[in-house]
């Protein structure tokens, strides 16, 4: 039998039904045996009881009670069985960017999953309570991004304040900026990028490619900063949608794949010469989230250890680029 699991409602399973959200994650589970768990209040939406049609919200906790091995899941470990490491907290009390009542925004770091998976056991969300404080609930994940791609990541403090972030991430009124460095340039030096991508199952992982039949559509707007010659580039990168691995298929498309994206750009994406050419040159630079009241609130995270380096080597200066949203998309 597996225990008492407490999972995040993630924000790709955001507004769907809560029995689907079973059917997802607990295939085997049949819905009869749901909705009993249901009704004796052992399946549990934030603490509280709900029914099979209620909807979930990305940041929410699913109380998952325990069940019999044929029926467990295979999806994220609970956070109780994440592996932390000495340092965390620090770690993550260091990384915070902007906290107010509703939100904390961390600058992620490279390396660190946002949630778990099989054989990953260390991952953000299941260290949340160190960025708890005296808070009454945990702070909850409204948004993602890849393992190996660091910078400005949202967490809601409330189920209300994930609902709120939900809403404005799925309303595509937030702003989101990342920066590149790009093995070749692009020609146009400017442009967009506008592809339907699909998910393709295979035995290397999740992977992405282009699809125009069954894809859904991406739209990344792009602009070059600066470049080395015709071998590198930075690119400012701003996805109006938020596809998986939208940002990487899409430097691959132009010709340019990301420095140390192995996985699209292959053995070109790993130059000799270069500081850490087997690291993911991919940063979330900057989020521009809407206010009630005012101008926008605008938070930006400096360039990982890894990347200042490679900066350094190639000329580039973080200063060339104070305003990174500058000659990106207004049209939402």
């Amino acid at each position: 039998m597996s225990g008492v699991q407490n999972l995040t409602v993630a924000p790709e399973d955001a507004e769907i039904r809560l029995d689907r959200w079973f059917k997802r994650h607990f295939p085997a589970l049949g819905h009869g045996r749901l909705e009993k768990l249901l009704r004796t209040g052992q399946v549990r939406l934030d603490g509280r009881r709900v029914g099979a049609g209620d909807r979930v919200v990305a940041g929410q906790l699913i109380r998952v009670p325990p069940l019999s091995d044929e029926t467990a899941s295979t999806g994220p470990r609970p956070a109780a069985v994440v592996q932390q490491r000495p340092g965390d907290a620090t770690m993550l009390q260091k990384a915070i960017l902007y906290r107010d009542d509703d939100i904390i925004v961390i600058d992620k770091p490279a390396g660190l999953a946002v949630q778990g998976g099989t054989g990953t056991t260390r991952h953000l969300d299941g260290l949340l309570d160190t960025l708890r404080d005296d808070a009454p609930d945990r702070p909850r994940l409204v948004h993602r991004l890849d393992k190996d791609t660091s910078g400005v990541l949202v967490l809601a403090r409330s189920a209300a304040a994930a609902a709120h972030m939900a809403a404005l991430f799925r309303g595509k009124t937030v702003r989101k900026v990342y920066w590149a460095a790009t093995v070749g340039t692009p020609d146009p030096r400017k442009g967009k990028i506008d592809l339907k991508l699909a998910k393709l199952a295979g035995p290397r992982g999740e992977r992405v490619a282009e699809d125009e039949e069954d894809g859904d559509r991406a739209l990344t707007f792009y602009r070059t900063v600066s470049h080395a010659g015709d071998q590198f580039a930075w690119l400012a990168l701003e996805p109006v949608t938020g596809r998986t691995h939208q940002l990487r298929v899409h430097c691959a498309s132009l010709g340019t794949p990301i420095l140390g994206d192995g996985k699209y750009g292959g053995a070109a994406a790993h130059p000799a010469g270069v500081p850490q050419p087997r690291m993911m040159h991919l940063h979330a630079r900057a989020i521009m989230l809407p206010q009630a009241k005012g101008d926008p609130l605008i938070i930006t995270a400096p360039l990982p250890a890894h990347m200042r380096e490679t900066w350094k080597f190639l000329g580039f200066d973080p200063s060339e680029d104070p305003d990174p949203f500058a000659g990106l998309s207004v049209k939402r």
